[in-house]
This record gives structure tokens, sequence and C-alpha cells, in this order.
């Protein structure tokens, strides 16, 4: 009983009706700083019951040390899932679910995620276009530019799109890739390369399986999974192309100016390690 006022002084923060110190404020004179991320999509294909739904902007505070915690889990590396945790430590609307999030969108908060914590600059290796040189390169991360969503999905609230398609003349509703979905690509992508050890991968046949929701009105996964594999070339590249153009995110390409030809290059930028440790 003796130690029971020290104790009820320790835990006072988490005991419900007593109010919290904010100790970074009070003793140190320091707030987290809290930035605003524009989000591509600006919430257009999320439902209504969704926290981001229309949602323009969302609001993160800057990297901390428990976030470098984060970035050197083990646990969370082997299980892949750091960025996914890092993401929702930082949001502060904790009711997003990040793996629902676009991936155009989450892109987005983790390069302004990054950027609170180690700025804007980034050191990367490249190689130019024009004379396939790997060169050391400097890019501002602040200076990408976010590409809005402009096409209409076919209902209000819905990911869901529409897309003529070339050669077989099919109408086909498309989604955009969420995290869930780049989840199930990788785990169904690294299955079949165990499967099949020096085979034939199925890298642009699943990433379509997940996009396509339906072909001429046909939602039978079965039958789109024989539909996917036998459409025409054209048709496939085609659709893809429509998609890349089309979706939010951020555009991840920069110039380059090459010091072994001269030229000035655009180029993607490559997310090393070092994109969340810089040197």
């Amino acid at each position: 009983m003796s130690d029971q006022p020290d104790r009820n002084e320790i835990f006072q923060g988490s005991q419900p009706g007593i109010p919290t110190r904010n100790v970074m404020q009070e003793d140190f004179s320091w707030e987290v700083p809290v930035e605003a991320v524009p989000v591509p999509s600006e919430g257009k294909v999320y439902p209504a019951n969704s926290p981001l739904h229309l949602c323009k902007v969302l609001e993160i505070k800057a990297m901390t040390a428990h976030e470098e915690d984060i970035l050197t889990s083990r646990a969370l590396i082997q299980q892949g899932s750091v960025i996914k945790n890092l993401i929702e430590s930082c949001l502060l609307n904790k009711n997003i679910d990040v793996n629902e999030m676009l991936l155009g969108d989450k892109n987005a908060v983790m390069v302004a995620i990054r950027v609170t914590g180690y700025g804007a600059d980034y050191a990367a290796s490249v190689t130019c276009p024009s004379c396939s040189k790997s060169s050391s390169q400097n890019f501002n991360l602040s200076e990408l530019e976010i590409k809005r969503l402009e096409i209409d999905p076919v209902a209000p609230g819905e990911n869901l799109f529409s897309f003529r398609l070339p050669v077989t003349k099919k109408d086909v509703q498309f989604r955009f890739l969420t995290g869930d979905d780049e989840n199930e690509i990788n785990i169904t992508s690294d299955r079949r390369r165990k499967m099949m050890a020096g085979g034939v991968g199925s890298n642009i046949t699943t990433r379509l399986l997940h996009q396509i929701a339906s072909v001429d009105g046909i939602t039978d996964k079965n039958k789109l999974n024989t539909f996917v594999k036998n459409m025409p070339a054209q048709d496939s590249r085609r659709l893809r192309k429509y998609v890349d153009d089309h979706e939010p995110g951020i555009d991840m390409k920069a110039w380059m100016a090459c010091s072994s030809c001269g030229t000035d290059s655009k180029v993607s930028l490559p997310l090393g390690s070092n994109f969340f440790w810089p040197e």
C-alpha cells in the first residue's frame, strides 16, 4: 500500500479522466511538427463510410526516433510491413487503414514522411538512358510532381473505371491497385517463383488480374483469368498504359545530368535502402 501514490503518479497519463501532460511542449518547449500532405486521388475512389472519402489532405507528424525504431525492426522487415507501420505511426487519423489506400496515395504520404524526417535531398545511383553509364545524382524530393486523378470513376466513391480495348472492342472495368492488392501480388509472385524456378514469370498477367474487375460485364474470376492470358498483346499494352497514365500518385521521375555524355534525361528514382537511411 505504501507505494500506491507513486504508482498513481507514474501511470496517471493512461488512466481515464486524468489529463495527460504534454511533456515535450511543457518541459522541453518542443512540439513535433505536423505537415499537410495532398491526397492525389482527392478521396474520390473511397466509399462514403471510409475516413478517406473525398479527403484532399492528410495530416502527418514528422518522423522521430520512434519511427526509426520501426524502420529497423527485424520482425517488421521479415513481415514486409515496415512501410505500412511507418505510415500508420505518422498519420494523425488512426482510423485510416493503410492497406485500403491506393498505392499512389500511399506513396505520396511515404515521400512526405521521408522529407519530414531527413529532408528533401536524396542521393541515388541512376543509369543514363543515353549512354547506359551509372552515376550518383542528387534529387530534390520536394520537387516531385503530384499526379492527380483526372478521370471519373463509374460511380462516386468507387475505385472502378472504364476502358474500351482497341483490338477485341471489349469494355473493361478496372481498379487502381491498393496496399492489399500489392500484398497479394507479392505473395502470389513469390509462390510462383518457388514453384517454377527458371520458368516464365507472370508479373503482367498477375497485375492485370488484380486490376480488371470485369470484361463486358463478366466478373467470374476463372473466366477473367482465361481472358487475361489470351488477350491480344496490343490490348494488354494499351490498357496498362492507360492505367499508368491516369493512376493518381507521385511522379517518381526526375531530371539527371549525365557526367559521362552530358545528356539531360528524365529517370525513375530508385527507392533503395538509403531512401529512409540517407548517408
